[in-house]
C-alpha cells in the first residue's frame, strides 16, 4: 500500500492558491448545514475546550461559529483566516459583545492570526480541507497549534461529489470536471501519519436539487472551482456553456420538491485527539517542563463510551 503522503488530491497547487485569494466571501448554504451537523457532534465530546480555534471561519459559515461559540461560552476563541480579505469580513461579522452587557464577562472578542503552539484544546475546520494542495502541511499546522489530548473536528468533500456532473463531462468526453476528492480512509491514514492519534470517519450523502442548469452551475461557483491539472487550459465559450446546460438538462428529473437536476454530495466528517508527547528512557533523559507537565495531566481522551 502506498504512503498516505503519496495520496494527495488531484489538485494544481497554482489554482488552488488562485482560488483561497479569489473565493466568495460568504459562507454557502451546503457549508452552514453541514457546520451544523458537525456542530451537533460535540455532543459526544465530553470535556469542553478552554480554548478553540475555528480555522477559515468565513467560508466554513459563519452562522455555525455561532453556534460553536454559544456551546462553549466560558472558551477562548481564536479564529484564523489566511487571507486578509477573508480575516476583515470575519472582524466585521462576528459580532463583539458590549460592554455594558453582563453577557460579556462569559465571552470574549476572539483573537486572530495564527494559534500559538500547543495552545488550542479543540480546532474546528470546516468544508476547506477538499480544496487544499498540501493536506498533510496543513495537518502539521493542526497537530503544532493543538495541546496535548486536544483534538480537530473537520469536515470536507468526499470522492463521490457531484458524480452526476462527472457522468455528463466523460459522456460529453470533455476533460475532468473536478480534481479528485481523498477518500475517508486515506484521511484517517493522513491524520495517524501526521502524528494524530485515534481518527474517526464517517461520511453521508446529501442531494440537492436544482429547478434549471444555470441555478445548478452557480451554486458549484459558490462551493469551488476545478483545480484538476489536466482541466480546460483556458476559458470556456457561450456555446460550450449552452453545451453543458443542454446535457445537463438532458438528464432532468421530477422531484417532490419541484427541483428537477440532482447533485450528490458526499460529507467526510473527521475527528482525532493530538496524544501527549512519549518520550523513551536511557541512562539520562532530558524532559522539557511543559512535556512533564502534559504527561503528569495526561489522562484519556474526553470520548464517552
Amino acid at each position: 500500500m502506498a504512503e498516505p503522503s503519496q495520496r494527495p488530491p488531484t489538485i494544481d497547487p497554482v489554482a488552488a492558491s488562485r482560488w483561497h485569494r479569489a473565493a466568495p466571501t460568504a459562507s454557502p448554504w451546503l457549508h452552514e448545514e453541514v457546520a451544523r451537523r458537525m456542530q451537533d457532534r460535540l455532543q459526544w465530546i465530553r470535556q469542553a475546550p478552554e480554548a478553540w480555534c475555528n480555522w477559515e471561519a468565513v467560508r466554513g459559515g459563519l452562522e455555525a461559529h455561532a453556534l460553536v461559540a454559544a456551546r462553549y461560552p466560558q472558551a477562548h476563541c481564536h479564529v484564523y483566516e489566511p487571507e486578509p480579505r477573508m480575516a476583515q469580513v470575519a472582524a466585521a461579522a462576528l459580532p463583539r459583545p458590549s460592554w455594558w452587557k453582563p453577557s460579556r464577562w462569559l465571552s470574549q472578542a476572539p483573537d486572530w492570526g495564527l494559534p500559538p503552539d500547543g495552545s488550542m484544546q479543540m480546532l474546528w475546520s470546516n468544508m476547506a480541507l477538499h480544496m487544499v494542495a498540501d493536506p498533510q502541511q496543513l495537518f502539521a499546522q493542526w497537530h503544532k497549534a493543538l495541546a496535548a489530548n486536544g483534538y480537530v473536528m473537520f469536515s470536507c468533500l468526499g470522492p463521490d461529489t457531484v458524480r452526476e456532473l462527472h457522468s455528463v463531462y466523460t459522456a460529453q468526453g470533455w476533460p475532468a470536471a473536478g480534481h479528485a476528492f481523498t477518500d475517508m480512509h486515506d484521511w484517517g491514514d493522513m491524520l495517524i501519519n501526521a502524528g494524530f492519534a485515534e481518527p474517526v470517519m464517517d461520511m453521508e450523502r446529501i442531494t440537492l436539487t436544482f429547478a434549471t442548469p444555470e441555478r445548478l452551475l452557480q451554486e458549484l461557483q459558490e462551493l469551488g472551482c476545478n483545480l484538476h491539472p489536466q482541466r480546460y487550459a483556458g476559458l470556456r465559450t457561450p456555446r460550450w456553456r449552452q453545451a453543458l446546460c443542454k446535457a445537463l438538462q438532458a438528464q432532468a428529473k421530477p422531484t417532490s420538491d419541484g427541483g428537477e437536476l440532482a447533485l450528490t454530495f458526499e460529507i467526510i466528517y473527521g475527528h482525532a485527539f493530538k496524544p501527549p508527547s512519549r518520550h523513551k528512557l536511557s541512562a539520562q533523559t532530558e524532559v522539557s517542563l511543559d512535556d512533564m507537565r502534559n504527561m503528569l495531566k495526561a489522562k484519556a481522551p474526553p470520548l464517552q463510551s
